[in-house]
């Protein structure tokens, strides 16, 4: 396949060099985008009359039969073209002959890939909101089946106060609705300037209509600077990030639910389509995909790491460097996709013991801050109240006991104020209950 740049050379390319530079392995995912925006410039072209009608006319009916053909599976890309849009219109011009050669008149590929890698993020932003929507829905469907279910709530990963699984569920609901919220903001901002005419730095001496360019693609209207239009990569460093915070909170949700699957705790259950085995021990059921989301994390991050160095001390305008943005940021898609696809379903299957929540709760005097509150409530001040119940609680370790059950004759020597209705006020249920401050605890209690 002939080099675009062919005419400047008199010497073929070495082919180590021609693998090296070489993009299609991993950029052959934009045809549909590298198609639709070249059909959009053809129909420009045509409509100014920078080319005649006709040609734009077989243009547009060549790449739209070369679309049909990609996805049939007609049409193979080839190893050695140098990339999609290289590939795309030689496809063309094989097709089409010599109306094929003029599509990239006015354009660059600068311009085009910029162009296309826009196009391809906004549908895998799109599809990644959809996977994020589909998760919250079923956080949200699991939290209403556990409003009443006590669960010990954590500090420092120690029982600090009770809770339910529901609030706790509700948690994460609100981290992926901003991830949400994040992904919109990235894909608004991307959305608002098309690169397509800005040629490879410049902008071009033909009357091109970037309006109209813009407009078929769905932007909101051209970029105003050519130099930023083709050097700009802002929305993959932005996309990246979104997605790296979306990774941080799978991967918190991951380490939770692999403590709670664990005998330790015993919280829940994974369903085994959803678990792994030993391979020498028969007993064991072991969280992977949670230990993979966990793991897959770091790879996100480093896909961050890779567009934040490589752009950093960039010249303006395009360099060969920006075509590594490509691999990191179509990874960082394809991992947060593929978790996304896994966990959803994983967390949906999940069998919550109630009962052992329950028990871990009542066991680790997570009602105390309500029996100091039970003594202010009499008049007594906060520091003083939060000295005696850390009293009881010495008593309650001594006699191996819990506040729920210690006497009432150690209460009242602790404190004359202590009455039989202590016992309600450190009533699991009701510490949660009572806790109706917005957003609290007890808020998303039925009662």
């Amino acid at each position: 396949m002939d080099k675009l740049w062919a005419g400047r050379f008199s010497k073929e390319t070495d082919s180590k060099v021609n693998a090296f530079n070489s993009s299609i392995a991993f950029d052959c995912r934009m045809f549909r985008e590298d198609i639709e925006g070249s059909i959009a410039h053809a129909e420009m072209l045509g409509k100014t009359g920078i080319i005649p009608l006709d040609d734009s006319k077989k243009i547009i009916a060549g790449l739209e039969k070369i679309l049909k053909d990609i996805e049939n599976g007609d049409l193979l890309f080839e190893p050695e073209a140098e990339d999609i849009h290289t590939f795309i219109e030689s496809e063309l011009t094989k097709r089409i002959g010599e109306a094929g050669k003029k599509l990239h008149t006015a354009r660059s590929r600068n311009d085009q890939v910029a162009t296309d890698l826009r196009l391809y993020l906004r549908r895998k932003i799109k599809e990644i909101q959809d996977l994020l929507i589909s998760l919250t829905d079923t956080l949200v469907k699991t939290a209403n089946n556990h409003l009443e279910t006590i669960m010990p709530g954590y500090t420092h990963l120690q029982r600090a106060q009770p809770i339910t699984f529901g609030h706790h569920l509700i948690a994460y609901v609100k981290m992926f609705s901003r991830d949400i919220g994040r992904l919109k903001d990235a894909k608004t901002r991307m959305d608002e300037d098309c690169p397509l005419g800005s040629g490879a730095l410049a902008g071009t001496t033909y009357p091109i209509d970037r309006k109209m360019t813009a407009e078929k693609l769905g932007f909101d209207k051209p970029c105003d600077n050519s130099l930023d239009g083709v050097s700009d990569r802002d929305f993959c460093i932005e996309i990246a990030s979104a997605l790296s915070i979306i990774m941080v909170h799978l991967s918190r949700f991951s380490e939770e639910i692999i403590l709670w699957c664990s005998w330790e705790f015993k919280f829940i259950e994974l369903d085994d389509a959803y678990s792994t085995g030993s391979s020498i021990m028969p007993q064991k059921k072991n969280p992977d995909v949670a230990e993979l989301i966990r793991g897959k994390a770091g790879r996100v991050f480093g896909d961050l790491q890779t567009l934040l160095v490589m752009m950093k001390g960039l010249p303006l305008a395009y360099n060969k460097d920006m075509q590594e943005e490509k691999e990191a940021v179509f990874d960082a898609v394809d991992t947060v996709k593929l978790c996304l696809e896994t966990f959803t379903p994983m967390l949906a299957t999940i069998k919550v013991n109630k009962e052992n929540m329950r028990n871990a709760a009542a066991s680790g005097f997570l009602n105390a801050t309500d029996c100091a509150d039970y003594l202010v409530k009499k008049g007594i001040a906060f520091r003083d109240a939060y000295k005696i119940t850390g009293e009881l609680v010495s008593v309650c370790i001594k006699k191996s006991a819990d506040l729920e059950n210690l006497p009432l004759e150690d209460y009242k020597k602790a404190s004359h104020l202590f009455d039989d209705d202590i016992y309600e006020a450190i009533k699991l249920e009701n510490c949660v209950l009572n806790r109706k401050s917005e957003g609290a605890a007890g808020s998303y209690m039925k009662g």
